[in-house]
């Protein structure tokens, strides 16, 4: 068994550290927390998925239509 960081799983799963904490804390990702950080191991990582991009959502375009605009000044 061979027990990585929470920044290695990260890397390994191209997200964040903080998002890899987040999965710890949801119970998506065992861990075992060893001496003021959390460990993983390596093999449990095949077992995790992690759906979209790393960071924040991007913005919902706005619809087209609504109110029109008269050309009258």
């Amino acid at each position: 068994m061979k027990l990585i960081s929470t920044d290695e799983a990260a890397e390994a799963l191209g997200v964040s550290g903080r998002r890899v904490r987040q999965l710890i804390d949801e119970g998506k990702l065992p861990a075992q927390y060893v001496g003021g950080g959390y460990v993983i191991d390596k093999a449990v990582l095949e077992t995790v998925t992690v759906y979209g991009k790393p960071g924040r959502p991007p913005k919902a375009k706005p619809k087209q239509g609504g109110k029109k605009k008269s050309g009258k000044k």
